[in-house]
């Protein structure tokens, strides 16, 4: 079994695919036409529906947004603290 080589795929071809897909097109001939993988294309379709966009970052889900929001938050706070320890230290010394 041969290994496949990862594709990418432009915005508009992912439009157009999914264009086909609404207009009646069974989901079976798009896949073998277009050589794609079933998950590809119902990622695709889901992510038409939810927010238009492609891009995974358009996709996601409040929770998801909030979280990422808190982790850069949290790493910014941990890089203030560290500075204020070696801060702590050097003026302990003097």
């Amino acid at each position: 079994m041969t290994k496949r080589v990862r594709r990418t795929f432009t915005e508009e071809f992912k439009k157009q695919i999914v264009q086909l897909h609404l207009s009646g097109k069974p989901r079976k001939d798009i896949i073998r036409e277009y050589e794609l993988t079933p998950s590809s294309l119902d990622k695709w379709i889901s992510q038409s529906k939810t927010s238009g966009s492609f891009k995974e970052k358009d996709n996601l889900s409040p929770e998801q947004k909030e979280l990422l929001e808190l982790r850069k938050r949290n790493k910014l706070l941990e890089m203030e603290n560290d500075i204020l320890k070696q801060a702590a230290l050097i003026l302990g010394r003097k």
